[in-house]
């Protein structure tokens, strides 16, 4: 009698994470434009395909990450990508899949220093749904001014993290993911034009 093994993930922790990261790397640089990581995604088993394709890409075991309300989540990313998990004020990822935690996560998520601003929390927050406005952008990497179709979590995601009023250069780094794959980023400082 043979014992065979089989793998739940086909994701290539070297070429995947690559590809993945030099999207994120162009979506990040280039606001708002989307790029799409499904391709990537689809070979990771489970609910949250998109969320681990991300954090096996940006996450490891110096890291640490929070997402309130999911502990599946948190427990695959943890198994995943050894990274620790924390409380979303301590934590240098925080993934939000149910909107009704936006707020407290904006609200206490760590934003830097004005000597280290880079000490602040990335969110990735899922955005499904149809786009109920265009969002108005411009700041780096934006000439001008940019639309982007925008969904209500988007949407209630930048009114919160206006209204924390952080003081140049601090502030809390998006990246919006869909279950379809679709990822883009609005970085600290890019601006909602009203």
């Amino acid at each position: 009698m043979t014992l065979q093994l089989t793998k739940k993930h086909s994701f290539d922790a070297v070429f995947d994470s690559q590809k993945i990261f030099r999207l994120i790397l162009e979506a990040t640089s280039n606001p708002p434009r989307a790029v799409n990581i499904k391709k990537s995604a689809d070979t990771l088993f489970g609910s949250f395909p998109v969320f681990l394709a991300v954090a096996m890409t940006l996450l490891d075991s110096e890291t640490s990450f929070s997402a309130p309300g999911n502990d599946p989540l948190a427990k695959d990313i943890a198994s995943l990508t050894l990274a620790r998990v924390e409380d979303t004020e301590s934590a240098d990822f925080v993934f939000v899949q149910n909107p009704d935690h936006l707020k407290h996560v904006v609200e206490t998520a760590k934003c830097g220093t004005l000597a280290d601003p880079h000490k602040s929390t990335t969110v990735v927050v899922q955005s499904d749904g149809a786009p109920i406005y265009n969002l108005r952008l411009s700041g780096p990497g934006i000439d001008g001014i940019a639309t982007n179709p925008s969904t209500r979590t988007l949407i209630e995601a930048m009114r919160l993290r206006d209204a924390q009023n952080y003081e140049y250069p601090q502030g809390i780094d998006f990246l919006f993911v869909s279950s379809m794959g679709d990822l883009f980023a609005i970085p600290r400082l890019v601006k909602v034009v009203v």
